[in-house]
């Protein structure tokens, strides 16, 4: 059988592994900035140690893998860190590495996965009186050096059940009930066994760039840069973001909702009416506290930011509600309407569009109209034009009275170049909206905030834009590199950051998204990213609680009825 791998033709072996081959073509080098992580065949990413031509004597069954070479004819595309899902599987691989170091130093040890903090994972650890950051680098760095081979075993799912009720791991014994599968794979070491939800490197020797460094209750582990990733991430602490996160950890853990399996169970018994009404009022009264501080301070405008599908619209509007209550008259504006004209901007080196960019928005005309605004000046706001790609004229004019409040919301609202220079920044309060969902798959697997976002988006652009499944995550990529370099660089900036995560909405956006995921066939380029997102509603149960959610709700938002899209 021949193959293609990076344009390269290679004959397969029998029984030698895509490893075995690149090895081969002399594509590892030692460098994680060079070597391939995982391959990608048809739309689907799979693991280096795939054998993709066993010799016959070998009486194993062919799998899946085999479709997807024959479909690609025989194409495979290397992914390195330089690829998101090349960083995802490094991603998984440092989390084997750090919990099979753990269980050797700390056996009775309890980690828990929790957030992401700037270029580092933060890791919870209990149970551990003597845990030392220190001691587990060390470990890990042993653990590198033995260059384990990371291949996968497969189980019946009971064997994984009775296997993790006898190690005391019961969030994933739990977690597995609900499983429809009947085998569960898994990748071990000694009386290790661990699973993630997509492919690993090879080896746990590709885990070259990395630190550990201690952390309030548990340990940051930091990444490689991820432009060059041959040397380790510079991490700055966020403490506002850690806080935020926190919080709602703290939230989840009164509600008794820390996992997959808790939100499970509340769905089965219907305490998952009452965990919206909590959630909501959560919402509620947070954006009252923010509308407080603002007053308080007697800011005259509002910078509202976030990524893509955080529910800033509809936070935009909540907060322009209890704003009213302290007696002021806000106005809603958008940055959107200070798009330059589209054929005004420069195609990147792609020859496509970066509309994250922020050199796609006015940003001197806004600064200019802001200046005026706020020193009693009158100007006409633009309007963008989105079929014709150009801004025109409102005809709109607006001034401030006494009691205006200005609320902006856009993608760039917390960039410094928006505000003109000698602003008197105290008129400006600044917010950041973000779903920074706490809740877990289980205590080793956390469910990504991008996960949910990307699952809000693909629900809202389907069911209010008429955009396929396929035509939002082929834009996914392209909008999480503009975050990265536009919007999350500037979250510590803000005056507060509003969590606009919900507990229960998994449940509810499943029955939404399920039928839209399940009907993607494998051959589509997109399959790979479909089948993680699909994994992990598998083992969410669908709630069908649609009239227990407010009209105001931010989750609202996405999947139809808010009632801030009323005219």
């Amino acid at each position: 059988m021949k193959l293609i791998i990076d344009t390269r033709e290679i004959i397969a072996k029998d029984d030698s592994s895509l490893f075995d081959m690149v090895r081969d073509l002399g594509l590892i080098t030692g460098k994680l900035s060079e070597d391939p992580i995982v391959a990608k065949i048809a739309g689907r990413v799979f693991t280096l140690n795939y054998v993709p031509k066993r010799s016959k004597d070998t009486g194993v069954e062919r799998s899946s893998i085999r479709k997807a070479v024959a479909a690609s004819g025989g194409v495979v595309r290397l992914l390195r860190y330089s690829d998101p899902e090349g960083r995802e599987a490094y991603t998984r691989t440092a989390q084997f590495v750090m919990f099979l170091a753990l269980k050797r130093l700390y056996p009775e040890a309890r980690a828990k996965m929790s957030c992401t903090v700037n270029s580092g994972l933060f890791v919870k650890v209990s149970g551990a009186p003597d845990f030392s950051a220190e001691r587990l680098k060390r470990e890990v760095e042993k653990i590198v050096r033995e260059n384990l081979a990371l291949t996968r075993k497969r189980i019946s799912t009971e064997d994984a059940i009775r296997y993790y009720k006898s190690v005391g791991e019961e969030d994933k014994a739990e977690l597995l009930t609900y499983r429809k599968e009947a085998h569960f794979d898994i990748y071990g070491n000694g009386d290790f066994a661990d699973y993630y939800y997509g492919e690993l490197a090879p080896s746990t020797g590709y885990l070259r760039s990395f630190d550990i460094i201690p952390y309030s209750e548990g340990f940051i582990f930091i990444f490689p840069d991820p432009k060059y990733p041959d040397r380790v991430s510079n991490y700055r602490e966020m403490p506002n973001f850690q806080s935020v996160y926190t919080e709602g950890k703290r939230w989840g853990e009164l509600m008794r909702c820390e996992t997959a399996a808790d939100l499970n169970a509340l769905v089965k018994s219907g305490g998952i009416r009452e965990l919206i009404r909590v959630n909501e009022a959560l919402h509620e009264k947070r954006f009252s506290n923010i509308a407080d501080m603002i007053s308080e301070r007697g800011a005259r405008a509002v910078m509202l930011a976030g990524p893509s599908s955080s529910g800033k619209t509809t936070s935009a509007n909540r907060l322009a509600t209890q704003l009213r209550v302290h007696g002021k008259a806000p106005i809603l504006m958008s940055l959107d309407d200070y798009y330059i004209d589209r054929d005004m901007i420069a195609p990147g080196p792609d020859g496509k569009l970066d509309l994250e960019h922020i050199n796609t928005i006015d940003t001197a005309l806004f600064g200019e109209h802001l200046r005026a605004l706020l020193s009693g000046e009158e100007v006409e706001l633009p309007r963008f034009n989105f079929k014709t790609g150009k801004r025109e004229r409102s005809g709109k004019c607006l001034s401030l009275d006494a009691d205006s409040v200005i609320i902006v919301e856009g993608l760039h609202g917390l960039n410094p170049i928006l505000l003109p220079e000698g602003l008197d920044e105290r008129l400006v309060f600044k917010m950041y909206v973000s779903p920074l969902l706490p809740l877990n798959l289980d205590d080793h697997n956390r469910i990504p905030t991008s996960y949910l976002r990307l699952l809000r988006r693909t629900v809202r652009d389907y069911e209010t834009r008429g955009a396929s499944v396929e035509r939002t995550l082929s834009m996914w990529d392209s909008v999480q590199r503009g975050e990265e370099k536009w919007i999350f660089p500037y979250q510590e900036r803000a005056d507060v950051i509003f969590n606009s995560s919900t507990l229960y909405e998994l449940a509810v956006l499943k029955k939404h998204i399920f039928p839209l995921l399940t009907a993607i066939e494998p051959e589509c380029e997109c399959y790979d990213r479909v089948r993680a997102m699909v994994k992990i509603l598998n083992y969410i149960l669908e709630a069908d609680v649609d009239d227990e959610i407010p009209p105001t709700s931010i989750v609202r938002e996405f999947i139809g009825g808010n009632t801030f899209y009323k005219k």
